[in-house]
């Protein structure tokens, strides 16, 4: 081999190791962008993020149980189908010719016997069903901190307030502070689960009970939300079809 061909030699192995290293660094440079597009997606370990949502953003779906997704939905639907029945009543006394003055209503409290821990979601119950009814024009709410007192000076549990001579007791020691009602309300919380092989359907029921302290009837709604566990997106199909 002459001198020519070494130079030529030389220049070719010199060539492809050039681009043989450029190929690797674009390799590279082309696998750090997507970790770090990745990172950016999903978060680095040890940080938090998060943003303020607008007013018509849709909530979060919890991933392992209930959130505002399911509670939300639930006081609205029961708070406007109880009120819109008591409704129809008042109107129809006010048809009659008789005075019409608002509605107190007396809120004893939030019961849970559904599978999950409500944690802080127990008290946002109570508040969001409050406010559904502070917005009617023809009820008004006692305060919680009254209700409370009222129970304690009474000696009386939420759940004693079913039996009727109880129930006497603890209206006469609210008419004693000023705080006269005409409807009890109790709020309770159930559900049921059903399994399919680590996936799983859990019915959340929130039920309404407004008991009328002049008649003693009682008047029940409820409102229901189902939603579906699942350990992929190809299981939900696999259930739900969609």
């Amino acid at each position: 081999m002459d001198v020519a061909d070494i130079k030529k030699a030389t220049v070719s192995s010199t060539s492809k190791g050039f681009a043989m290293e450029r190929r690797s660094f674009l390799q590279w440079l082309g696998s750090a962008a997507c970790s770090t597009a990745f990172l950016g997606i999903t978060g680095c370990r040890g940080k938090q993020y998060a943003h303020v949502l607008k007013e018509d953003d849709k909530n979060m779906v919890g991933s392992h149980k209930a959130g505002s997704e399911v509670y939300e939905q639930q006081v609205s639907d029961a708070v406007a189908k109880l009120l819109g029945r008591e409704c129809s009543a008042i109107q129809q006394v006010s048809h009659e010719g008789l005075g019409v003055r608002k509605k107190k209503i007396c809120f004893v409290g939030v019961e849970n016997s559904s599978s999950e821990d409500l944690g802080d979601f127990k008290q946002h119950l109570f508040e969001l069903i409050d406010q559904k009814i502070s917005e009617s024009d023809m009820f008004e709410q006692i305060s919680e901190r009254v209700v409370s007192v009222g129970l304690h000076s009474a000696h009386l549990r939420p759940d004693d307030l079913f039996i009727p001579s109880n129930r006497r007791t603890f209206q006469q020691v609210m008419e004693r502070e000023n705080q006269p009602f005409d409807y009890l309300l109790f709020a309770k919380l159930t559900s049921g689960t059903t399994n399919s092989n680590g996936d799983y359907q859990r019915d959340y029921l929130l039920t309404l009970e407004m008991i009328n302290i002049s008649t003693d009837e009682s008047h029940k709604v409820s409102a229901k939300v189902r939603k579906g566990y699942h350990k992929s997106m190809l299981n939900r199909f696999k259930h739900y079809g969609d």
